[in-house]
């Protein structure tokens, strides 16, 4: 009666253990191609940049901070969210990649693990996407961002990043199996960018139609821009009136990431493994 009970716990722990080992291992591997494809990790590395100098500098004399303040501390959780949510299609298009070129289906002949080439794919995607933050916050700095609520809450709100992100990557898994080529991954990206713009990631959403901004108020990019500037200390407090995701913002986030984590990780751990029938 109790050999089950002392194996059963032994073999899960052996399978996660195997899950685990395996995933570290395509997560480097995926690391390794990334600087095998300079160009690649050059325009990874480079565009967070520049959408600061860009954004910054152009918008910047031109739109009303809500309660005044500097619109370069505005843009900047702003920018860190839209970053955060476009990673999605990288994910997708490498995980399509490799489903169209067959390796995929060369891992599947591999003793290891069906989960780990999914974790290893979102896994080198945070790691990847924390040195673009650094990059990021870095340019910020430049021209003139601070993060002025001392060193936790600042710690706080990229941990927030990173699992935002982290849970998107599993969502741009997902859709990398199922369409299965480059190609059309690639027609979704425009698809993107209408989510991250209809959002109060550049401008206040209070001068927006009624339809646009209950909308953009309920859009996690507004949820994860609005906690990063609570937790950084910078300009564009909610209204008193805000919609409950943007007033209550970084349980909203949370509530965001853990929603996509739940439906995306199974989903794609079981169509990756129902690929190989």
């Amino acid at each position: 009666m109790t050999a089950p009970a002392l194996t059963a716990p032994a073999s899960r722990t052996g399978r996660l253990r195997w899950t685990i080992t395996d995933g570290l291992t395509l997560a480097g591997r995926e690391l390794a191609r990334i600087r095998r494809e300079p160009g690649e990790l050059i325009a990874a590395l480079i565009f967070p940049a520049v959408m600061v100098l860009l954004f910054g500098y152009v918008f910047g004399s031109a739109i009303a901070v809500p309660g005044g303040g500097n619109y370069r501390e505005y843009l900047m959780p702003g920018l860190f969210a839209m970053v955060t949510f476009t990673a999605t299609m990288a994910v997708t298009m490498r995980v399509a990649a490799d489903a169209s070129r067959g390796v995929m289906d060369r891992f599947r002949s591999m003793p290891m693990a069906r989960s780990a080439v999914p974790f290893g794919q979102t896994g080198a995607d945070v790691l990847s996407g924390v040195l673009g933050m650094v990059i990021m916050a870095a340019a910020g700095l430049i021209v003139g961002w601070r993060a002025h609520n001392g060193l936790w809450p600042t710690v706080e709100a990229f941990l927030l990043l990173a699992l935002m992100r982290y849970a998107l990557s599993w969502a741009g898994c997902y859709l990398g199996l199922v369409v299965k080529n480059e190609q059309t991954a690639d027609q979704l990206l425009p698809l993107v960018f209408p989510v991250t713009m209809l959002s109060n990631s550049f401008v206040p959403t209070g001068g927006m139609p009624a339809p646009l901004r209950t909308i953009a108020d309920w859009n996690p990019v507004s949820a994860l821009t609005a906690a990063c500037r609570e937790l950084f200390g910078n300009p564009g407090a909610p209204p008193g009136d805000a919609a409950w995701p943007v007033a209550h913002p970084v349980a909203a986030t949370l509530g965001w990431s853990l929603l996509l984590l739940a439906i995306f990780v199974p989903l794609s751990v079981r169509t990756y493994g129902r690929r190989g029938r």
